[in-house]
């Protein structure tokens, strides 16, 4: 992701009014007449257990959320919705109806099978536009699903919409030239993180109750830290990025926003694993467990050896606040039985961090196969605006315009990108190997589990406002996993979040401890502002 300065823009306010009336398609009217559940709070291990005892259809689930967005998302008088959804699928309630009677006939797919879920739209929906946030991909819609939209699909999740993005994955604040600025469901007046917050948002306001996010640089675990949810960046490797829109493919990952451990863990079940269509993922093999949940134990920190990474911890302005919870969040790994080793500066491994990034070496060239591939030269409209003129390229996108302006800026540098390999980019890539060495020698030095750390320094800052989102690069260009768990709220009411790092394919291990301190701390707590509604039906 690329750092800046977004304020309200010009090209977006059309468009977004726009959207903000029509959400939900008119293809989607109510078709239940019993009495709507209140979802606010409830996860997917909750809806699991509603759908099995009977309590609730998914029709009537589908019903909630989509009245839940009609409410909260779209400008209001007198209050701003949170543009978190960009597009409902419009046979969205046949797809309940369908997954009702396939449990009516005793054919139950898995825990996800009924479940609503929200898709980042950089991610490819056979029956949605995938447009990453741009106006000029708005008439782009890619011919199948990418494959952890299939595998959800398979394990019977219901896809309900697709979330706004920070455009083409570009930063931390969620603003896009379709969508317009993404708020915090905590704060409104402040950003939702990015570049994955309007599947954040979503999630935090139950517009359902889970989805999934991208993460290059931060893009899952910050959201989820600023709208107090767990946010798992996988190992590379571990799963599929075919039919994602790239932001660099060598450190591009999907994974889970969930309200819970166990949430992110039942996602992880149903879309890790070796796809031959991303060849990265061939790792995987051999290295995924028969379930995520397996180590999700109570007792799990008992024992577990935490290198706290200090260079993280910053005490100017906001950042003091952050680095108290996250203080205390160790504090309480600690109480919960974990051992833990403070690190001190490590300037060598900071130098590598700094100087791993691969995003604007890679983008033009991974992001115009991936046109080649999702696109097939749709937009038409675009793809005549520059050479080869049958082909959408990223040039034709920047040559149209249509685009948030500080993300127009960086794609104009990027475009005509020197050829790969070239001597600045090999660097950044030995720069990642030296970085994966010193972690995995701090890792084993230390005898260390995992590291500890703030997910991102900051808590939200309010809209128009810049925030650094340095944390974010150990996991990031490493390939190492790392997740995000609640760890309280600072005075003022706004979520931080704590990270866990750990040697490739350690999810089971991490999961097991953010699970073991999130049900000894309890932090989630949904929104004050997006409360349940009056019950209808």
């Amino acid at each position: 992701m690329r750092h800046g300065l977004v304020g309200l823009l010009a090209v977006v306010s059309t468009v977004a009014a726009v959207l903000s009336t029509t959400v939900v398609p008119a293809s989607a009217e109510r078709t239940v007449t019993a009495p709507e559940p209140q979802v606010v709070g409830l996860t997917v291990a909750d809806l699991r257990t509603m759908l099995d005892e009977g309590t609730v259809t998914s029709a009537q689930l589908v019903d909630a959320y989509l009245r839940r967005i009609d409410a909260y998302d779209r400008d209001r008088a007198g209050r701003p919705g949170l543009r978190a959804v960009l597009t409902v699928a419009p046979a969205v309630r046949a797809e309940a109806r369908r997954l009702d009677a396939e449990r009516a006939r005793g054919h139950v797919r898995g825990p996800l099978h009924g479940i609503p879920v929200v898709v980042k739209d950089n991610i490819d929906t056979r029956d949605l536009p995938t447009t990453s946030g741009s106006l000029a991909l708005r008439g782009l819609r890619a011919p199948d699903d990418a494959t952890q939209v299939a595998r959800l699909r398979d394990a019977g999740a219901i896809v309900l919409a697709k979330t706004n993005l920070h455009e083409y994955a570009m930063s931390v604040y969620t603003v896009s030239s379709l969508g317009g600025q993404t708020r915090n469901p905590y704060d409104p007046s402040r950003h939702p993180g990015g570049s994955s917050g309007g599947t954040a948002a979503a999630v935090a306001a139950s517009f359902a109750p889970a989805g999934l996010g991208t993460d290059t640089c931060g893009s899952v675990r910050i959201p989820a830290a600023h709208n107090n949810l767990v946010g798992v960046r996988p190992t590379l490797g571990l799963s599929s990025r075919d039919g994602v829109a790239p932001l660099a493919g060598t450190q591009d990952t999907v994974g889970p926003l969930t309200m819970s451990v166990e949430d992110a863990a039942l996602l992880l079940d149903a879309t890790a694993g070796h796809d031959p269509a991303d060849p990265v993922t061939e790792a995987a093999i051999g290295r995924v467990p028969g379930s995520y949940t397996s180590e999700l134990r109570r007792e799990a920190l008992e024992g577990a050896r935490l290198g706290v990474v200090t260079d993280y911890f910053d005490t100017e302005g906001r950042a003091a606040d952050t680095s108290a919870l996250v203080r205390a969040a160790v504090a309480d790994m600690r109480a919960l039985g974990a051992e833990v080793v403070e690190l001190g500066p490590r300037p060598e491994l900071m130098d590598a961090a700094d100087r791993a990034n691969r995003v604007r070496h890679e983008f033009e060239r991974d992001f115009d196969a991936y046109l080649a591939e999702s696109a097939r030269g749709a937009p038409r409209r675009l793809a005549h605006l520059t050479e080869p003129r049958d082909e959408l390229t990223l040039a034709d996108i920047v040559a149209s315009g249509e685009v948030t302006p500080s993300v127009l800026d960086t794609l104009r540098n990027w475009v005509g990108s020197p050829s790969l390999p070239n001597p600045e980019y090999e660097e950044a890539l030995r720069q990642r190997d030296r970085l994966r060495d010193l972690l995995t020698e701090l890792l084993a030095t230390h005898d260390l589990d995992a590291l500890v750390y703030p997910s991102i320094s900051e808590p939200p800052t309010p809209i128009g406002v810049p925030q650094s989102y340095r944390n974010c690069r150990l996991a990031a260009f490493s390939g190492f996993p790392a997740v995000s768990v609640p760890a309280g709220f600072t005075s003022d009411g706004l979520p931080v979040g704590v990270e866990l790092l750990g040697e490739p394919f350690a999810e089971p291990a991490l999961l097991g401890f953010a699970y073991a301190y999130e049900q000894g701390t309890g932090h989630r707590v949904p929104p004050e502002g997006t409360p349940p509604l009056p019950t209808s039906g």
